[in-house]
């Protein structure tokens, strides 16, 4: 994650090597006098800080209490579920499409996170999703660009994209995701979405209504 804190997690990695250090020597009942002793302690220690690490980043980094100070992003993990409203005005009534179902599953770990788009009509694939924090500036930001690939029966009138959309992140802890994109298609928009559930959906849920272009809508 590149708003990482790199001095932070640097010095908090020595801490607890040094803690690793410490409490080996204890319990050996060893004082690093010499420099072998100091050798053979430190090299003992390496395994439970790489075990330590492991830990935070594979679970830990998710717990609130190192929200903020160590761990400066949010955990987004889930699928979230609103509405899109596209700018893209229909050629035959000259309005606006009616605001259009969706969901977004976010997977993400400590050193990357992952989205996916689902309509009704179509899957968007994320090849690039970071955030954009400043606290000085009151910051707070989610972006990730994508691939869109519509279903076969609509591709005619939605032909596979590639877009961008940005997020603020409303809430600590963030309980609404409100944004816009934009596509290489020339067409812009906005999205509202709120947490649904931890689970990540593989397909578009029925209750959340059809596509107001699809014909039985």
């Amino acid at each position: 994650m590149n708003n990482l804190n790199k001095n932070t997690f640097a010095i908090v990695i020595f801490v607890v090597y040094i803690l690793c250090f410490s409490a080996i020597a204890l319990h050996q009942g060893q004082s690093p006098s010499d420099l072998w002793t100091i050798a053979k302690l430190g090299y003992q220690s390496v395994t439970p800080v790489l075990f330590a690490v492991g830990f935070f980043v594979g679970y830990a980094w998710k717990w609130p209490i190192f929200r903020g100070w160590l761990v400066p992003f949010p955990n987004l993990n889930g699928t979230w579920q609103g509405t899109l409203q596209s700018t893209w005005i229909h050629e035959k009534t000259q309005k606006p499409v009616a605001p259009i179902p969706v969901i977004l599953t976010i997977k993400q770990n400590f050193i990357h996170v992952s989205c996916v788009v689902r309509t009704a009509e179509s899957s968007s694939h994320s090849f690039i999703a970071n955030f954009w924090l400043d606290p000085s500036n009151q910051v707070r930001k989610f972006s990730y660009s994508y691939q869109n690939q519509p279903r076969p029966t609509v591709v005619n009138r939605s032909p596979p994209h590639s877009g961008t959309a940005l997020f603020e992140l409303v809430g600590n802890p963030v309980t609404k995701l409100k944004g816009t994109y934009w596509t290489e298609r020339k067409t812009t928009g906005e999205i509202e979405l709120t947490f649904r559930q931890p689970d990540l959906l593989d397909e578009f849920p029925k209750d959340l209504g059809v596509h107001p272009m699809s014909p039985t809508s």
